[in-house]
């Protein structure tokens, strides 16, 4: 409705100084302010973008370089999403990139944070939960260990995966620069934000009209904009949603004891990802299995099509583990006659699919 709404009625250019671009500039600054009440921030610290890879590229890109002077060195684990370390490659030219390994859990330790920050880091990047497994990364531990080191360095954390889940303050988590993208709080796909603490300097990548405070230049998508917006005022009590979606995670873990040599690959923390390996049906036959079923689950990110997954990997898992995972991904609007079907599917699948592989 937000969406059709921008579409039919304030369809102007924001950026436009007549009637109906300034009906588009009061629908942009109602955005800019729902998000900002949901970071705990203040509205001109949020800057639209077109999505959580753009963020992670100008957070990263625009902080290294508009540092470049005070140091060379940039922390991060090696566990990110590819939007963060393809842009750590690339910066491999010219900057020092330290890429943390994580534990069994997927989590990056304090103490190898601690070790690695020092005067001369300029940036950290570290994401809050990993989208293949759902670990909770240490970020305020981070900041602590920045201001222990008495570096220059800015903190950046990739918070998709997290936004709408935890409950999540900038102020408490001590971050400079923070990622939020709309497709993960059922918004539309192709929106997103980051968050700029204000008086953060970074050096723009996308030139042209000067929008979004010159972070982020280019004609707002105000559709996107506003159904972004919209859902993010519809997220509800976090904490119940939480505990609720807990729940059917571990109704549905009941379900499958019967699985022999069932893998959780997950930690327990986060209760929307659940991460399982079923031993001798490949990802793939698995998810399509499922997909034939109504019951859509994905092998790893869905920007990694095809490969092992890189994070299952840096945990030390069995390649037989990897190459048999599938990421589950729960919502608040899932059901528990939704998670029964899920269940049944999965032990209809260990079933036929052991017995044809035999």
């Amino acid at each position: 409705d937000a969406m059709v709404s921008v579409l039919a009625d304030d369809f102007g250019n924001p950026s436009s100084l007549h009637r109906v671009g300034d009906a588009a500039s009061v629908r942009l600054e109602e955005a800019r302010g729902t998000v900002a009440r949901a970071l705990g921030c203040m509205p001109e610290e949020v800057y639209f973008t077109s999505g959580g890879t753009e963020s992670n590229n100008i957070a990263v890109f625009g902080a290294a370089h508009a540092l470049r002077r005070r140091g060379n060195r940039i922390v991060t684990s090696c566990v990110e999403h590819p939007s963060v370390l393809e842009c750590m490659k690339r910066l491999e030219e010219g900057f020092e990139v330290v890429y943390l390994p994580v534990d069994g859990s997927g989590r990056v330790s304090e103490e190898s944070l601690k070790e690695s920050i020092n005067e001369k880091t300029i940036l950290v990047s570290l994401m809050l939960v990993n989208n293949e497994v759902g670990s909770i990364q240490p970020v305020k531990a981070a900041a602590d260990a920045i201001k222990s080191a008495g570096a220059p360095a800015l903190l950046h954390t990739d918070a998709v995966q997290a936004f709408g889940k935890l409950p999540i303050k900038v102020a408490s988590l001590g971050v400079d620069l923070l990622t939020i993208s709309s497709h993960k709080v059922h918004g539309p796909k192709g929106q997103g934000a980051l968050f700029v603490k204000k008086g953060t300097r970074l050096v723009p990548y996308v030139l042209g009209g000067g929008q979004e405070g010159g972070i982020r230049s280019g004609t707002h998508g105000m559709p996107g904009i506003a159904g972004f917006a919209a859902a993010v005022s519809e997220l509800g009590d976090i904490e119940a949603n939480a505990e609720k979606v807990a729940g059917l995670k571990e109704h549905l873990l009941s379900k499958l004891t019967e699985i022999d040599g069932l893998t959780v690959n997950s930690p327990a923390q986060f209760p929307f990802i659940l991460n399982i390996s079923i031993p001798g049906i490949p990802s793939e036959v698995l998810r399509n299995f499922l997909s034939e079923s109504g019951v859509y689950v994905s092998t790893g990110s869905a920007c990694s099509k095809g490969h092992r997954s890189y994070v299952l990997t840096a945990m030390g898992l069995n390649p037989k583990v990897i190459d048999s995972a599938v990421r589950i991904s729960f919502c608040r609007f899932n059901t528990k006659e939704e998670t029964d079907c899920l269940a049944d599917c999965l032990l209809r699948a260990n079933k036929t699919l052991r017995k044809v592989k035999r």
